[in-house]
């Protein structure tokens, strides 16, 4: 998928589908759209189109590296629900534990230690959930 002035709403909208199941998850998605009301419908129309559509599908970065910076975005406006969600995406685009934790580390310096600490909390959270699910992604080999 790349970066074309001339796609319709209609082909961002598909493209930007298609990027979020893989992200996110066939299962998420599938929640959101089914909570989809005539309240809700057109602003789940906006993000899929503008932010997974246009933004996650443009060649200039990785989604490992989509997933790093948006980790931090979320950190750093204390979006918690958003980041737990962004932890298992940065799992499902590669990144390894040990990566969120510098990530994580990183904006401890940059933002703040309390930001940070509640970072931590969460994305503990969410791993520990994944490990008891059986589904943890990926984790250092055993030494």
């Amino acid at each position: 998928m790349s970066t074309n002035p001339r796609r319709t709403e209609q082909e961002a909208h598909a493209d930007g589908m298609a990027v979020r199941r893989e992200v996110l998850s066939d299962a998420h998605v599938d929640r959101a759209e089914a909570g989809k009301d005539a309240f809700t419908a057109e602003f789940q129309d906006f993000i899929c189109r503008y932010a997974w559509g246009e933004i996650w599908t443009r060649p200039g970065l990785d989604r490992r590296m989509r997933s790093a910076v948006t980790l931090t975005a979320l950190i750093a406006a204390g979006h918690w629900e958003e980041f737990e969600m962004h932890v298992r995406a940065a799992l499902r685009n590669g990144l390894q534990r040990d990566e969120i934790k510098e990530i994580l580390l990183q904006s401890a310096i940059y933002l703040s230690v309390p930001s940070a600490n509640n970072a931590f909390k969460h994305a503990k959270q969410v791993l520990d959930a994944l490990d008891a699910e059986g589904s943890g992604g990926p984790r250092p080999p055993a030494s």
